[in-house]
């Protein structure tokens, strides 16, 4: 048994692997040959190559959109060496030991490492099948980034970082854990890797115990199904994957407003009170959320019923909320408390997961100690088996009632708490079934919304795997309420982004730890004006008087401008639809001609025109880059020159926000809620004007 995640592997126990029989085309364009270890089979498409590995034994979770077509192929055999071609690529195949080469003309793609061993050929086998499941190595250039692999909340250049592609509950931005994952990474050099699995990855990227020159993948599966992707840059290989995995479509327009929440609403009174508040402040929203304690009573939840000591006639609470022109968000998690008759219900249909172990309904003990004083105390749960197709259907058409009350939205927490001793309908067991548990959840989720919800159709949800960014969109979980908390949750989105996932959301203000600091929730929401969704949340109050006079005019301004930035963010995210490209873009993702911008992973262009250097500590101090050319910040229409560095120094209600001098912006009207705009939303104005 080898240890990959504690320290260096002892590679020398590792044989890599050897092809052992002869290359066969198959009628399907496909080209099969032996291995030490199994099969492989070989496919080249007009994005680059498929190689895989062993026989694949999980379920079909659906995270790609089809299965693409392969091209025509020739195979030559000989010397050890087999060269499978296409019209476009070549794949070059050693035998002894298996390692490859893909080409474009005479441009070499990717390959397999080059990193030599003093007393063996080489330090990491190209290929090798362990104990854990498949290793495969990809060669690094000596400084080439590489990005990816989902939400995480350290740098954006994953060089030199050992990362798991594996969902947590992460509790916080502060560590590698984190809720929404995906085995895709690529380089500014043109070329990305894709493992299409449901099992957990380990990335060594350019890791020093490893090899800081290779990039190493441990594939926790049976089998190994990875993609090459070739593209001119970060742009092009994101159309790639998300042509096979799914886009996002355009939200409802509402779902841009300003969303509302707390850890918790207490009771009516509160909830209503809050929401008639914001409406005589004159503050710009849209969604108000009754979270996880707000509506369900936690002995019993969760199954679809409101509590009804608090709430015995819902209808007239979500009447008023309505009345105010407030969308209504509930929350929900995919457990069912035992102290429930649902519990019973479900698991005498088989319509929740089983211990693996006596085929038993498996029921969930939550580990309170690590929510310390946050949740009260939680019951032991069922968890739906989303691989049941009647159990899918169950929970899905169980939201019919709640979206005919009114509700518009639903936040669907939690999602990460399938454990190794779980066993699906499907015949997954839970190291299988983990990850891509969360991707069943969102779509059904979605599908319930997609089907009952009278304003569109729109989710939040926390956790999420290869294909999640099909059902909009996400937010990043609970992070810490200081500056790097700000920070963290930022460079997750960012990742998330160049991960293939267009839309997410911050908690702005922090979820814990919060010591109402005005500037720094003044400085989140600034920066969150310039995400896809904006919502302030966290335990404790997040309405903007409640940090202060001054924090409240500036947060006012702030959220003013959100709505006036409407019809430039709908047709940035219908580019989004269309290509795959992020709302949030990294100055990587957005430059890639500018090396130089590629260090600023701070700060992001939102949609193609607006530059954002967001505040991330305390006294204004912002340093940015801007590309070449000329800049004009907005809104004073100051000119400022490109191609190097600056410093500002800004008042709590300016931010540091740059346009291209030839370029506009178009703005919307200042509205308090997305219900007092026209069908068709109007531009009010240029900026700037001419």
């Amino acid at each position: 048994m080898t240890d990959f995640n504690s320290a260096a592997p002892n590679w020398d126990n590792i044989p890599p692997l050897e092809l052992c029989g002869v290359a066969e085309l198959m009628d399907d364009g496909l080209v099969s040959i032996a291995t030490t270890a199994g099969p492989l089979v070989i496919s080249l498409h007009t994005f680059g190559a498929r190689l895989r590995f062993g026989d694949c034994q999980f379920g079909d979770y659906g995270m790609l959109l089809e299965e693409p077509a392969a091209a025509e192929l020739s195979v030559q055999s000989g010397d050890g060496l087999t060269v499978i071609s296409s019209a476009v690529y070549t794949l070059r195949l050693q035998h002894q030991p298996l390692s490859f080469e893909l080409l474009k003309g005479d441009h070499c793609i990717q390959r397999s490492p080059t990193d030599g061993h003093f007393v063996r050929p080489l330090r990491l086998p190209p290929v090798a099948r362990t104990d854990e499941g498949w290793f495969i190595g990809l060669e690094l250039d000596a400084s080439e980034p590489v990005y990816g692999l989902g939400e995480k909340w350290g740098r954006l250049d994953k060089r030199g970082q050992l990362i798991r592609s594996c969902n947590h509950d992460a509790l916080g931005v502060n560590a590698e854990i984190s809720y929404k994952n995906t085995p895709f990474a690529w380089s500014p050099n043109g070329w990305g890797a894709f493992v299409h699995t449901p099992a957990s990855v380990t990335h060594g990227v350019g890791y020093g115990l490893w090899s800081q020159r290779s990039y190493g993948l441990l594939i926790e599966d049976t089998s190994a199904d990875v993609f090459l992707f070739s593209g001119k840059d970060g742009a092009d290989i994101l159309e790639t994957y998300t042509g096979l995995t799914g886009r996002a479509p355009v939200p409802p327009t509402w779902s841009l407003g300003v969303i509302l929440s707390k850890a918790y609403y207490q009771d009516v009174e509160e909830l209503l009170s809050t929401a008639r508040e914001v409406r005589a402040q004159n503050m710009p929203c849209d969604v108000i959320t009754l979270d996880g304690r707000a509506w369900q009573d936690t002995d019993t939840r969760f199954a679809f019923e409101w509590d009804p000591k608090r709430y015995p006639d819902p209808a007239a609470v979500i009447d008023e909320l309505k009345s105010l022109n407030f969308k209504v968000c509930v929350w929900e998690y995919p457990l069912v408390s035992v102290q429930n008759p649902l519990f019973d219900t479900m698991a005498k249909k088989g319509w929740l997961l089983k211990d693996r172990n006596t085929g038993e309904t498996y029921r969930y003990q939550w580990d309170m100690s690590c929510f310390g004083e946050v949740l009260t105390p939680l019951p032991d749960s069922g968890i739906v088996d989303f691989t049941h197709p009647e159990a899918y259907a169950f929970w899905r058409d169980s939201h019919k009632p709640l979206f005919d009350l009114g509700v518009d939205m639903i936040k669907a927490d939690f999602g990460e708490q399938i454990e190794a001793d779980m066993l699906a309908h499907n015949g997954d067991h839970g190291d299988v079934l983990h990850n891509s548990y969360t991707l069943l959840y969102n779509r059904c989720v979605y599908e319930a919304a997609e089907r009952y919800c009278q304003s569109g159709p729109f989710l939040f949800s926390r956790s999420a795997w290869t294909g999640s960014q099909r059902y909009p969109a996400q937010w990043g979980g609970d992070p810490q309420a200081d500056w790097g908390g700000l920070a963290g949750s930022l460079r997750g989105g960012l990742s998330w982004g160049m991960s293939g996932s267009p839309y997410y959301a911050t908690d702005v203000g922090g979820f814990y730890g919060d010591q109402r600091d005005p500037e720094l929730y003044v400085r989140w929401a600034q920066a969150s004006v310039f995400s896809a969704h904006m919502r302030l949340h966290g335990i404790g109050q997040r309405e903007p008087w409640s940090y202060g006079e001054e924090a409240g005019l500036a947060t006012f301004a702030a959220l003013q401008l959100r709505y006036r930035l409407i019809p430039y963010l709908l047709d940035t995210m219908a580019a989004s639809h269309a290509t795959g490209m992020p709302v949030q873009r990294s100055m990587a993702l957005a430059f890639p001609e500018d090396r130089a911008a590629w260090a600023f992973e701070n700060q992001f262009m939102f949609g193609d025109d607006i530059l954002v250097a967001p505040c991330l500590q305390s006294g204004g101090q912002v340093d940015f880059y801007l590309p070449a050319g000329r800049w004009r910040r907005f809104p004073s229409g100051e000119i400022f020159a490109g191609g190097q560095c600056h410093r500002l120094l800004l008042a709590l209600d300016e931010m540091a926000v740059f346009v291209g001098e030839n370029k506009t912006i178009p703005l919307g009207p200042s509205v308090q809620h997305t219900d007092a705009l026209p069908d068709d939303v109007e531009i009010e104005e240029y900026w700037p004007s001419s």
